[in-house]
């Protein structure tokens, strides 16, 4: 059976794969759902410090604390800029990358690179207006 860790997308929790857990629990598979900091269930952790390198090391150490190796990490939206961090720095423990619907960025790309310059200005835009939090 396949270790799967599963990594949603900004604005949501670890809730939005209970569904798809369950059914490959039931085949036999081991699955972890982690949320990121500051999201989620982890929103009462939310300040301007949190950013991708905090998103990667939250996976970082759920592989660690959880000893998982031969992983299909799985990430949607903007968890896939989340699990390609990961891959770079934890890559032998990772069997396969899926992006679902997610971000998959090359490298020296940013997540504001990626969607363009009016996304990116949206994103200043709300940051500012709520002490540097997007």
């Amino acid at each position: 059976m396949a270790n799967f860790v599963l990594v949603h997308g900004a604005y949501q929790g670890a809730w939005v794969y209970a569904r798809v857990a369950r059914q490959l629990r039931a085949a036999g598979h081991e699955v972890f759902t982690p949320t990121l900091t500051g999201l989620g269930e982890r929103a009462h952790l939310v300040h301007c410090g949190i950013n991708l390198d905090t998103h990667i090391q939250d996976i970082i150490n759920v592989f660690n604390y959880e000893n998982i190796t031969e992983a299909i990490l799985c990430g949607h939206s903007y968890g896939g800029t989340v699990i390609t961090g990961v891959a770079n720095a934890i890559g032998e423990r990772i069997r396969s990358l899926c992006y679902i619907d997610a971000y998959a960025p090359q490298a020296g790309q940013s997540l504001f690179s990626i969607t363009g310059a009016d996304i990116a200005h949206a994103f200043l835009d709300q940051a500012n207006e709520h002490g540097g939090v997007i």
